[in-house]
């Protein structure tokens, strides 16, 4: 065995290749030490994750059978050894496409066919894997109630279904993208094609010279850049039900190197092994409409993001502590993974899930875990491993584990009963998630509660990093006092989260705080500093400081041009243009972006803003209608072209469009409240507050629609009114002289 480790390392010694870094040498280089984890491996979804197509790989139905989808029937057969799919096209016609890749194992499988410029797309239409009996064995559409043809983004051959930029990062190891902007082509490379081991563990040359010379145990992590190993000592304090550590988790290290691909993130530069998650990627935190306002899953969101938010995490449970890793198995089967950490006899009894023995109820995954189906066929259990709640359900409308099973009764029903099990909520009205709740329906009451949260030391960073960002949102003293707390907070979540929240200041207050962050260790954190910074004139700051803002700028600009691919990341870099000065880049990053995707709304408003800042109203008429004729019924377009004709001194066109917008507005106040001001605006006050009344009705706690009627009614000479709306501002914001002064000046007025 020795022989082999020396030969193999004056091999990579010798190699052209080689560097004083540690590089990437295979999985089979690992089998001779490690067996039981690599046959573990073998076999797993990691290792399946991406397959050249054989007979034994490829699961679906290549018969010659077919299935017909949005009136375009697509055909699968085989050519010899080769696997084929006739279906609709870039162009929308049939076409005949060789598998390249199976995508997946269980419990559907994708097919990865070729396009041109070196692009691999995932076929929307998949192999349902489970059993016949559970309803598999079929073909499916993953969009059954969407009628998506080939000129919408969500088509197969869209830039959504691209594997060089959606998938395959997680897909297979040391994924290289190679994405040429000008040609908009792909080269993209990887080290093997499926999860292998040193897509966890990072490149192993240097392990396996250290093991050839004996000398693993003088290197911290064995020569890995990362020490996975986590799962830490647990015990049972005497007389306690749950287990604890032997010692205190210090680091995410295990659980941000699986939240690389198992939480809902934008990739940014390079990964760095052992890295904070985000020095190389944008997290998402834990708002609607990715999570339930509770934190609990809406959207497909990987994991990551519900178990940070968990009791579990903040104990020190890491992934390992219930999945074997190199299985990706759980560590022992039913109610016995909790067992671990929970007694039996206290945990697994009637008496606590109020369930007979062994049923559906006392399944501590089912009522702590409850899953949501995605992808049409493949169940998610939430990790956020929360108590159910359906009083929230009650109040706030979230879902609860209890209706999940109980479907045929209501919440109310489940409260009733668990009130008789002796369980009563007593938090239901003070609970966190009501404020973010009240929030979205512009109550801003909820402020001094959401400031409590993001400054609660002891509560998840990331819910913490949530309430900042709801905060930065509305602004004000709460969002101004918490922000001064934690922007040089330790955590990298919070840091990220509160940069982001800071527009609601002047630039000059941005300068003055973030210099300090410009050089922060982790990327995430400066992208973020970047953007908030991006206006700062060069010419006006002192000569250091333009400096580590010009380097920072650059990185900026580099790190997004590496995702030119993704529409998304042309938006962020126009925008950040555009806040430059460098309106022609800029323009050039959204007519791109809209290339890539030409049903991307936000592209052309971006775009129309940007020729209507330079003067160019026709162009900007001319994009806006484009876009409505791709979203007829998009209330953003039809508000901005609202917007676009007031200015242009079209009031009748202005107001018609502002109408349609208004009538489209479901969330939010925005359209709602611009239709009633350009009614003011362009003579026809009764009718604003008409409007505002209704928008009063659904929004009773939103101050700039109650401020709108109390200055409208004034302006009617409905004094009354206008007290009337005034005493609410003041109930709701009582410690608002400028409300307090302007129902003073109503009451003394005759």
């Amino acid at each position: 065995m020795l022989f082999r480790f020396l030969a193999l390392a004056l091999i990579l010694l010798s190699s052209p290749g080689y560097t004083s870094e540690s590089q990437f040498t295979g999985s089979a280089s690992c089998q001779t030490c490690h067996a039981s984890e690599y046959a573990n491996w073998q076999g797993s979804h990691h290792d399946l994750a991406m397959q050249l197509p054989t007979a034994e790989t490829v699961l679906g139905d290549f018969n010659d059978a077919s299935f017909t989808y949005n009136g375009v029937t697509s055909r699968f057969y085989r050519n010899g050894e080769k696997f084929m799919v006739r279906t609709d096209g870039e162009d929308g016609k049939l076409t005949d496409f060789e598998v390249a890749y199976v995508f997946g194992v269980y419990p559907l499988q994708q097919y990865l066919l070729p396009l041109s410029r070196g692009r691999l797309q995932a076929l929307t239409i998949a192999w349902d894997a489970r059993p016949r009996e559970q309803g598999g064995q079929r073909w499916y559409h993953l969009f059954p109630d969407e009628p998506i043809d080939f000129a919408d983004p969500l088509h197969w051959t869209g830039p959504y279904h691209n594997w060089n930029t959606r998938c395959a990062e997680c897909h297979s190891t040391d994924l290289q993208k190679n994405y040429e902007r000008s040609t908009r082509s792909f080269d993209t490379s990887y080290k093997e094609i499926d999860v292998s081991c040193e897509a966890c563990h990072g490149p192993g040359s240097k392990h396996l010279e250290l093991a050839a010379s004996d000398q693993l145990g003088d290197v911290h992590g064995g020569g890995f850049a990362t020490d996975l190993a986590q799962r830490g000592e647990w015990f049972f304090p005497e007389g306690a039900d749950i287990a604890r550590r032997s010692e205190t988790l210090e680091s995410r290290e295990q659980i941000d190197n699986c939240g690389r691909c198992h939480s809902r993130r934008g990739t940014l530069g390079d990964y760095h092994y052992g890295a904070d998650l985000l020095d190389t990627h944008r997290l998402s935190v834990l708002h609607s409409p990715l999570y339930h306002h509770d934190g609990q899953i809406l959207d497909e969101v990987y994991v990551y993001g519900s178990f940070v938010q968990s009791k579990m995490h903040q104990a020190g449970v890491v992934c390992s502590n219930c999945h074997e890793p190199h299985s990706a198995e759980l560590r022992a089967s039913g109610n016995a993974i909790c067992a671990q950490c929970h007694k039996p006899a206290t945990y697994d009894t009637p008496e606590h899930h109020f369930h007979p023995a062994d049923s559906a109820g006392a399944s501590c995954a089912d009522c702590h875990m409850p899953e949501t189906t995605y992808m049409g066929v493949d169940p998610r259990r939430d990790h956020s491993m929360r108590i159910p709640r359906p009083d929230l359900s009650v109040v706030m409308g979230v879902p609860n584990a209890c209706n999940q099973c109980h479907s045929d009764r209501d919440a109310q029903w489940a409260v009733d009963a668990l009130r008789e099990k002796g369980v009563v909520y007593r938090d239901t009205g003070s609970h966190f998630s009501r404020a973010f709740a009240r929030l979205a329906q512009g109550d801003t009451r909820a402020l001094p509660t959401l400031a409590q949260l993001a400054n609660d030391a002891t509560a998840p960073p990331i819910w913490r990093a949530t309430a900042m960002e709801a905060l930065g949102q509305v602004g004000g003293r709460e969002a101004t006092q918490t922000m001064a707390a934690l922007l040089y907070d330790d955590d990298s979540i919070i840091r990220t989260s509160t940069v982001r929240a800071l527009d609601f200041i002047s630039l000059q207050q941005r300068y003055q705080l973030l210099m300090p962050l410009v050089d922060d260790d982790i990327l995430a954190v400066r992208m973020e500093v970047a953007s908030a910074l991006a206006g700062v004139p060069l010419d006006q700051v002192p000569a250091a400081d333009a400096e580590r803002l010009r380097g920072l700028f650059q990185e900026y600009a580099q790190v997004m041009e590496q995702h030119a691919d993704m529409p998304s990341a042309l938006m962020q870099l126009g925008l950040f243009r555009a806040n430059r000065g460098d309106l022609p880049a800029a323009e050039a990053d959204y007519r791109e972006a809209l290339a890539l995707n030409p049903q991307l709304v936000a592209g052309y408003l971006n775009l129309a803003d940007l020729l209507r800042a330079q003067g160019r109203d026709d162009d900007a008429r001319q994009l806006l209608l484009t876009s409505l004729e791709v979203a007829p019924e998009n209330g953003n377009t039809l508000h901005a072209l609202g917007l676009l004709e007031t200015r242009s001194d079209q009031p009748d066109k202005a107001l018609e469009y502002l109408r349609r917008a208004a009538e489209l507005e479901t969330q939010g106040v925005r359209h709602r409240f611009v239709y009633a001001i350009a009614l003011h605006d362009l003579g026809k006050p009764r009718e604003a507050v008409a409007e505002l009344g209704k928008l009063n009705r659904a929004y009773p706690n939103d101050e700039q629609v109650l401020l709108a009627l109390v200055n409208y009614n004034t302006e009617l000479g409905e004094q009354a009114r206008a007290r009337q709306w005034a005493q609410q501002l003041v109930r709701l914001a009582p410690r608002n002289p400028n409300y307090q002064q302007l129902l003073q000046k109503l009451s003394t007025a005759n």
